[in-house]
C-alpha cells in the first residue's frame, strides 16, 4: 500500500529531523581535523544535493563529513594547510568517477554477486555496531538525559499518531534539550555564544591548491570509502525495499558521491560520505521520500549560513545525542539480522558460520591492517576491513563443505521430514 504523499510542512519538519540526526557527525570532523563547522554543514547540504540530482532524485541518502580522512586531513593541514587539503580531497572525488568507470566496465551484476547476503547482512550489522561505542561514550556523559532522550524517542514512535509517529528524533532532541535546559547542563559558555552570534554570516570558504604530496596521501582513502559507499547504499536500499545497485545503477551513485565530494572540497569542506545516520532515521520513521532528505540538506546549508543556528545545535549535550544515537544504530544493525533472516541463511553450516563470524569479529573488534603500496599508505579497518574480509571468504571457502555437512548428518528420517 502507497502512502500519500505528504504537505511540504510535514515534509520540511521531517527534513529538519533528519539534519538534526547528521549535525554532530559532521560538525564533529572538522572540529577533530581543525577544518571549519559551518563550511563543513554547507558542503554537506550542497553535495546532498547535488547527489539527488545525478542519481535521478530516487535515492533517500544523506552525505556528510567522512570520518575515513580525518588521519590524513590533519597531516595535510599541519604540513601544507587547508588549501592542500582542498586539492587533495578533490583528487579523492575524482578516484570515485575512475570506480565508477570501472564498475560500469565490468556490470553492476559481477558487484552484487560479491555482495551476497552472507556478506551484506554482517556488513550493515558492522555498520550499526561499530558505531555503538560513539553512542554510549555520548550517553554517558550524561545517562539521565540519554534515558530521558531514549524514552521520548520510544514512547513517541511505538504511541504518537500521524506527523508525531513520524518525528520521533526530533521530538526526542527537543525533550532532551529541554530537560538539559532545566537541569543546567547546557554549558553557559555555548549558551554565551547562541547569545553573541549572528543570524546570517558567510562561512569562510576557500580555494583549493593542488599539491602532489596532499593528493598522494588523501586520494588512495578512497579505496576504503569505496566499499564504505557500497555498504551504504546496500543497507540504504535494505531499508527502503529497493535494490539501488541497480536503479539507479552503482555507477551512478559513485559518480555523483565523487562529484559530491569535489564540490564540497571545493569549498574548503571535508570529505562527504552517505550517512548510516540518516539512514537509521528512515527505520524508524519509515518516511522514504528523497524529497525530505533534500529538505534536509536546505536545512543543513542555511545552519552554514546562519552562525546562530550552528550554535544552537552546537551546544546540544552529548547525553541529547547518545540518547537518540543508541536507537539510531541500533536499528541499522537490526536490518541487517533482517538481512540474513530474508536471506532464509542456514547457520548449521559451517561455512555460513565461518563467513559471518569473520565479519563480525574483525569488524567490530577494532582490527587494524596498514596497506603499503610504494608511496601510498592505507589503514584498512572497520566496515572496510569486515566486508574486504567477507567477500574473499565467501569467495575463497568451497561451497562443497556445506554439501559435504549436509550429505554427513542427512538421514532416510529427516530427508522424509524435509520433504
Amino acid at each position: 500500500m502507497t502512502m500519500p504523499p505528504l504537505p511540504f510542512r510535514k515534509k520540511a519538519v521531517l527534513g529538519l529531523q533528519h539534519t538534526i540526526a547528521m549535525f554532530g557527525a559532521t560538525v564533529l570532523v572538522p572540529l577533530l581535523t581543525g577544518l571549519n563547522p559551518s563550511v563543513a554543514l554547507f558542503g554537506a547540504g550542497l553535495g546532498t544535493l547535488l547527489f539527488h540530482v545525478l542519481t535521478g532524485l530516487g535515492v533517500p541518502i544523506f552525505l556528510g563529513s567522512s570520518f575515513a580522512f580525518i588521519a590524513p586531513i590533519v597531516a595535510v593541514l599541519q604540513s601544507e594547510g587547508p588549501a592542500a587539503v582542498g586539492g587533495g580531497l578533490i583528487a579523492a572525488g575524482a578516484m570515485y568517477i575512475v570506480f565508477s568507470a570501472a564498475v560500469k566496465a565490468v556490470g553492476v551484476a559481477r558487484v552484487q554477486r560479491v555482495f551476497p547476503p552472507i556478506v551484506t547482512g554482517p556488513v550493515i550489522i558492522v555498520i550499526g555496531l561499530s558505531l555503538a561505542d560513539v553512542a554510549v561514550n555520548q550517553a554517558q556523559s550524561h545517562w539521565g538525559l540519554a534515558l530521558v532522550t531514549l524514552l521520548a524517542a520510544i514512547l513517541t514512535s511505538v504511541l504518537a499518531r500521524g506527523l508525531f509517529k513520524m518525528i520521533p528524533i526530533l521530538i526526542a532532541v527537543l525533550v532532551g534539550y529541554g530537560a538539559a535546559l532545566a537541569l543546567g547542563a547546557v554549558e553557559p559558555a555555548k549558551l554565551d555564544a547562541i547569545r553573541a552570534a549572528s543570524w546570517v554570516g558567510l562561512p569562510p570558504f576557500h580555494a583549493p591548491r593542488f599539491s602532489w604530496t596532499a593528493i598522494f596521501v588523501l586520494a588512495p582513502v578512497a579505496l576504503v570509502t569505496f566499499i564504505e559507499h557500497v555498504g551504504d547504499v546496500i543497507v540504504n536500499g535494505r531499508v527502503v525495499g529497493k535494490n539501488f545497485l541497480e536503479s539507479p545503477g552503482l555507477p551512478r551513485t559513485l559518480f555523483a558521491d565523487g562529484i559530491a565530494n569535489m564540490a564540497s572540497a571545493a569549498l574548503g569542506g571535508p570529505a562527504a560520505t552517505t550517512y548510516a545516520e540518516n539512514t537509521g532515521v528512515l527505520a524508524v520513521t519509515r518516511v522514504y521520500d528523497p524529497a525530505v532528505l533534500r529538505i534536509a540538506a536546505g536545512f543543513a546549508m542555511l545552519f552554514g549560513l546562519s552562525p546562530k543556528l550552528a550554535a544552537v545545535f552546537q551546544s546540544f549535550p552529548s547525553g541529547v545525542l547518545g540518547g537518540v544515537s543508541i536507537l539510531l544504530f541500533g536499528m541499522i544493525a537490526s536490518v541487517g539480522i533482517r538481512t540474513l533472516s530474508e536471506a532464509r541463511i542456514d547457520f548449521a553450516h559451517s561455512r555460513n558460520l565461518i563467513v559471518v563470524s569473520l565479519i563480525l569479529v574483525l569488524g567490530l573488534g577494532g582490527a587494524k591492517v596498514p596497506v603499503a603500496v610504494g608511496g601510498f599508505h592505507l589503514e584498512l579497518h572497520g566496515m572496510a576491513l569486515a566486508a574486504l574480509v567477507g567477500i574473499l571468504a565467501n569467495a575463497l571457502l568451497p561451497a562443497s563443505l556445506d554439501r559435504e555437512e549436509h550429505d554427513a548428518h542427512a538421514t532416510p528420517e529427516n530427508e522424509t521430514a524435509s520433504r
